[in-house]
């Protein structure tokens, strides 16, 4: 395998605390969790905390995402990210119906997978 042809490497403990950027620059938040797709093993969605008082974890699309130095640049628009579904999982597994809702809202493709749960992202 050529050195352009291996895929990028990515590890969470490298990636958890760094910080979101839009396309602008725009910064959206510090990265808390990572989700990855149950099949490929590839990063799909990361939670930032957003709110002053009542803070809650807000789901970003992490495909195609480029890392940089001292940041994690996506591919949406930080108005794309406040506006996406506010899922209340207090500790618990997301549902397959708030899979597909993050994954709509984004506008991304969505299929359950053949798995008792349906479910196709886990937490890493």
């Amino acid at each position: 395998m050529e050195a352009s042809e291996t895929p990028a490497v990515w590890t969470v403990s490298d990636w958890l605390g760094k910080v979101l950027v839009d396309p602008a620059g725009e910064r959206i938040g510090k990265l808390q969790d990572v989700y990855v797709d149950v099949e490929t093993d590839e990063p799909q969605f990361g939670t930032v905390k957003e709110g002053v008082f009542a803070r809650h974890l807000t789901f970003v699309p992490l495909a195609g995402v480029e890392v940089l130095p001292d940041e994690l640049r996506v591919t949406c628009a930080k108005e794309l990210v406040r506006s996406a579904p506010d899922l209340d999982l207090a500790g618990q597994e997301m549902t397959q119906e708030d899979e597909s809702a993050l994954y709509h809202h984004f506008g991304m493709n969505y299929t359950a997978i053949a798995s008792p749960s349906g479910r196709r992202l886990a937490r890493r």
